[in-house]
């Protein structure tokens, strides 16, 4: 049986909810017990998903039991091949939501998510993290932690992804084409998760460390919603409205993508069965 740890930020929590409601296929699910994952764990249950709530620091020791008490079952079936096949290739996800803002620090979270791979490592064959290259603070993820696989949010031409607004468009590329498309006027792009966020995300920064600051924005044009397809937060479109509001903003609106967090999600699966 794999494991399959994500880290994750909360920015992509709807992307994450996603894919994994519509796995069926898991052995088990494991959310690690904190006060970040409370929204994805209302998603998953909006969807029929109830997963399993771990401390982090108990994970590794109860997969531990388990896989002991497990081991005889799988001995007693290994003359059934076409059984223990199946049941071999089953995989287990652990899900460790980290705290959204994080980005607008390149080095608090490099930290993070370095202390969390750090505490997942042991336990998984693998990890998908589940961001951007933001800022490309995790860059070096392959070279400092060599015994690690790692997985990431790639585009069709094998590229990690700039950040969550390029893997709400689909890619790299298509988030090239639309900067472009929208350089005659300031565009500020909003997922729902951006947009409930938005009041948040900008206090606790307090503007001055993040991408856009708090004066910036007064000079942009236009609040571009992007719509990934899903239905997970009914005030989006309200959401949108009031941030478009506080800024004079005009709204207009974007067709977006799933198929970027869906197909990296598939291929750390494939990753982990094939290790």
């Amino acid at each position: 049986m794999a494991i399959l740890s994500i880290i994750a930020c909360r920015m992509l929590e709807d992307e994450l909810a996603y894919v994994l409601s519509r796995d069926t296929d898991l052995h088990e699910m494991i959310v690690v017990d904190n006060r970040e994952c409370l929204g994805l764990l209302r998603k998953l249950r909006m969807q029929g998903c109830i997963p399993r709530m771990l401390p982090l620091d108990r994970i590794s020791k109860i997969l531990e039991d388990e896989k002991k008490q497990l081991l005889p079952e799988i001995l007693n079936s290994f003359f059934k091949i076409h059984f223990f096949e199946k049941q071999h290739q089953k995989v287990t996800v652990i899900v460790n939501v980290l705290k959204r803002g994080l980005h607008a620090d390149n080095d608090l979270l490099k930290s993070e998510v370095y202390k969390n791979i750090k505490e997942m490592s042991g336990f998984s064959d693998g990890i998908l993290i589940f961001y951007g290259t933001c800022g490309h603070s995790l860059k070096n993820l392959e070279n400092e932690f060599k015994g690690c696989t790692f997985y990431f949010l790639k585009d069709n031409r094998g590229e990690t992804v700039e950040d969550c607004i390029s893997v709400a468009l689909g890619g790299n590329d298509e988030y090239a084409r639309t900067l472009m498309n929208c350089k005659d006027v300031g565009t500020i792009f909003l997922t729902p998760m951006w947009a409930s966020g938005w009041k948040e995300i900008f206090h606790e920064n307090s503007f001055s460390s993040s991408a856009v600051d708090k004066d910036d924005l007064k000079r942009y044009g236009r609040a571009a919603k992007i719509n990934i397809g899903l239905s997970f937060d009914p005030d989006f479109t309200d959401n949108v409205r009031r941030f478009a509001d506080f800024f004079n903003m005009k709204i207009i609106e974007l067709h977006g993508s799933l198929k970027i967090a869906d197909q990296s999600y598939k291929d750390s699966k494939k990753g982990v069965v094939k290790k």
